[in-house]
């Protein structure tokens, strides 16, 4: 398979900049599986899909303001940071700019609040800082922080909290999981009086989200490492809906990734508590082993993330429904609308 087979062209003004209010007035479009048929609503139907028994699962990852910027101690020169791997309680794998100013022993101050020191140089040129400061980190980067939203978005973003989903708890992601910002009060209350429950995973989405398919044969790309966890509550939930006959829809591909990879770790696809790595890499010819529907977002072309959409739906249908999408003006990427295949 080439990387070129799931490429579209897309209008940049489709590109949503910043996120609608309320959440669940998102537009979504409902795709069967087998047929590929369409339907367009709004986010806030989404239980007109949904059956009494069903289970989503969702990823509770937050987001956490991990750009920050400060100045090069010797030079006052500006620097910017984004803090990527938590590697010990002060010491993280940072990407900076300009990176070349940033030799091992510069020392940056942020605000006042925070310093860092460069005591190592990364794989791929990223630097490893030891941080200075007072209480907790996130603390500090709650201050001074911005969220690390994706190169595409050039909006300003007013509200930090918009770039989370409301049930977000774990903290420790670089990118949001998209496809749980269309959620709201009103639809969880909807979901428990149709009878649909829902469970939690955590998988801490890193920056290799974004990393482009630069390899044509797409067998080639080396897919980046996550860590995830599924705790006991989930796997028992999971094994009760499929007793029942009922379908496990995950919500968002991080969602999908996680709960693939654990069920890779037992002959019988069985889900169990587990906190593991994963860099599965899923693309057609894939045989999925847990869900049996996906909630996402509309995603950037020739990437990883349309590879796995167009795994479960399959490679014709899902450039169709993109089609369908562009044609109705649908809004792309992390702050647009929603599909749900089922």
């Amino acid at each position: 398979m080439l990387k070129s087979d799931f490429n579209y062209e897309l209008p940049e003004e489709l590109i949503a900049q910043t996120p609608l209010e309320p959440r669940d007035s998102s537009r979504l479009m409902k795709i069967d599986r087998e047929t590929g048929g369409i339907v367009h609503d709004r986010f806030y139907n989404i239980c007109d899909y949904l059956k009494k028994g069903d289970l989503l699962v969702m990823n509770d990852s937050k987001v956490f303001p991990a750009r920050i910027f400060g100045t090069k101690q010797e030079t006052g020169a500006a620097v910017q940071f984004l803090l990527l791997d938590q590697i010990s309680q002060t010491r993280w794998e940072v990407m900076v700019k300009p990176g070349k100013r940033l030799k091992i022993g510069a020392k940056v101050d942020f605000s006042g609040l925070m310093t860092a020191e460069i005591v190592d140089v990364a794989e791929g040129g990223n630097r490893i800082a030891e941080f200075t400061f007072d209480g907790n980190i996130f603390d500090v980067l709650d201050k001074i922080g911005q969220m690390p939203l994706p190169p595409y978005i050039t909006a300003k973003l007013e509200n930090k909290n918009r770039y989370n989903t409301i049930y977000s708890n774990e903290v420790g992601s670089a990118a949001a999981p998209t496809a749980g910002l269309h959620f709201t009060e009103n639809v969880f209350a909807s979901l428990k009086e149709k009878g649909v429950d829902t469970a939690f995973v955590t998988l801490h989405v890193g920056l290799g989200t974004f990393r482009p398919v630069k390899e044509d044969n797409i067998l080639d790309h080396k897919m980046h490492i996550e860590h995830y966890s599924i705790p006991e509550e989930t796997a028992r939930k999971i094994k009760e809906c499929k007793a029942r006959g009922g379908r496990v829809i995950a919500v968002g591909t991080t969602s999908c990734r996680t709960l693939e990879s654990a069920a890779s770790l037992n002959d019988n696809n069985e889900i169990t508590a587990c906190s593991k790595d994963t860099g599965i890499f899923i693309y057609p010819g894939y045989q999925f082993k847990v869900i049996d529907g996906l909630i996402t977002n509309f995603h950037l072309p020739e990437s990883t993330l349309i590879m796995l959409v167009s795994a479960f739906l399959g490679r014709e249908k899902t450039l169709s429904a993109y089609q369908t999408a562009i044609d109705e003006r649908y809004r792309f990427f992390s702050f647009g609308d929603s599909m749900i295949i089922i």
